[in-house]
C-alpha cells in the first residue's frame, strides 16, 4: 500500500524530508505547502508534486500523511489539526518548547486517536542502529555508560537561535533521546555545565555554544553528553556504550574511508560537514519505519512521549546549568 504525503514548510528540513520520501518505497509525496512561493516551486520541480495551502492539504483525501517541518511553535498546533483530520502525521522535534504545551498535545493526539511520529532521526542511522543492536543482543552486557558526542562545525545563524529554544532544547535535545535510548532506562538526574566560548553573540542572545551533561538513572546508570557549536574539522559524531562484557562504538564518517600513509604521517579525508550529508541513511530509514507503522497499525518507534522526556531532560538540563547543582528530571515536569 502506497502512503500519501504532504510536506508543510519547505526549507531546509523540508527538503531533507522530500528527498527521503521520494527515496522510500512505499511513500509517495503529492503536495508541499510553504509561505514562500519559491522554496514550494523547488521542491515541486525537484519531486513532481503540487504546491497547495495547508487548509488545502488538510482537505485533501489524496494525503494519507504530512510531515511537519514548519518553524517549532506550529508544531503542536499542526499535530492536533492534522490529527483531527484523520492524517498520520511525522513531526520533526520538538513538538513545541514548553513541557506544558507537549502535555497538552499528547492529550490532544490521544482524544484524536492519532498516529504521530516525532523525528529522531539519529535513531535511524545504520551505525548508531547496530549498536542498539549489540546492546539488545546482549553482547556488551548490561549498559553502565554511555559516551555521546555532538559537535557542530558551525553555529546557526542569530535569528534561527532566538526561535530554537537554544542550545539544550535544540541541539542537545537529539542527544537526550540518544541517551534514553542507549540507557533503556529512564533518566532521574541531570548535571549540566554551559558556557559561551567560541562566539560572544550566542551569549548575548542568552545562549551557549559549549556544554557538556551527565544523566544519571534511578539504578546509576551514566550517559554524558558534550556539544558545542564549533568544531573546526568537521562535523563530529561518535557514540560509545560501554557494558558489563564490552564495549560498542560508532565513529565519524568521512567524505571517504581512504587512508594514506607517507613519510608526513597518516591522511584522512575530512569529516563530512553538516547533518544533511552525514544522516542521509538515517531520514530515509525513519521515514520507512514510519511508512511501515502507519500502514501495518502498529505504534511509531519514537513517539511524542518520547518528546516530551528529550524536552524534560533538555529543561532539567538548562535548569542545572543556570543553578550550578544537580536537578531532578520530576522537578522541571
Amino acid at each position: 500500500m502506497s502512503l500519501n504525503f504532504a510536506i508543510l514548510g519547505a526549507g531546509r528540513i523540508g527538503q531533507v524530508h522530500a528527498r527521503a520520501v521520494a527515496s522510500t518505497p512505499g511513500a509517495r509525496l503529492v503536495a508541499i505547502a510553504d509561505p514562500v512561493a519559491a522554496a514550494a516551486d523547488a521542491v515541486k520541480a525537484a519531486y513532481g508534486c503540487d504546491v497547495r495551502s495547508i487548509d488545502q492539504i488538510e482537505a485533501s483525501a489524496d494525503v494519507d500523511a504530512v510531515v511537519i517541518c514548519t518553524p517549532t511553535d506550529t508544531h503542536a498546533d499542526l499535530i492536533e489539526r492534522f490529527t483531527r483530520a484523520g492524517k498520520a502525521v511525522f513531526c520533526e522535534k520538538p513538538v513545541d518548547l514548553s513541557l506544558a504545551r507537549v502535555q497538552a498535545c499528547l492529550k490532544a493526539v490521544e482524544a484524536n486517536k492519532g498516529k504521530v511520529m516525532v523525528g529522531f532521526n539519529r535513531r535511524f542511522d545504520p551505525d548508531f542502529m547496530g549498536v542498539k543492536a549489540a546492546i539488545d543482543a546482549g553482547q556488551i552486557g548490561e549498559v553502565e555508560m554511555v559516551t555521546i558526542t555532538s559537535r557542530d562545525p558551525g553555529a546557526p545563524p542569530a535569528e534561527y537561535i532566538t526561535r530554537s529554544g537554544g542550545i539544550f532544547r535544540d541541539m542537545t535535545i537529539h542527544d537526550f533521546d540518544m541517551a534514553r535510548w542507549l540507557l533503556g532506562e529512564e533518566v532521574e538526574t541531570v548535571m549540566a555545565s554551559a558556557s559561551v566560548l567560541t562566539d560572544k553573540k550566542i551569549g548575548e542572545l542568552g545562549d551557549y555554544d559549549s556544554v557538556n551533561v551527565i544523566l544519571r538513572t534511578a539504578t546509576g546508570k551514566q550517559a554524558i553528553i558534550t556539544n558545542t557549536r564549533r568544531a573546526t574539522y568537521g562535523y563530529d559524531q561518535r557514540i560509545e556504550v560501554l557494558g558489563s562484557k564490552g564495549m560498542a562504538q560508532a565513529e565519524n564518517h568521512g567524505e571517504n574511508r581512504v587512508v594514506i600513509a607517507d613519510k608526513d604521517g597518516f591522511h584522512a579525508a575530512p569529516l563530512l560537514n553538516f547533518f544533511m550529508t552525514r544522516y542521509i541513511a538515517a531520514y530515509a530509514n525513519e521515514i520507512a519505519a514510519f511508512v511501515a507503522a502507519v500502514n501495518g497499525g502498529t505504534e511509531t518507534p519514537t513517539t511524542t512521549h518520547d518528546g516530551l522526556m528529550a524536552l524534560a531532560l533538555a529543561e532539567a538540563a538548562l535548569k542545572s546549568a543556570k543553578e550550578g547543582r544537580a536537578v531532578n528530571v520530576s522537578e522541571v515536569m
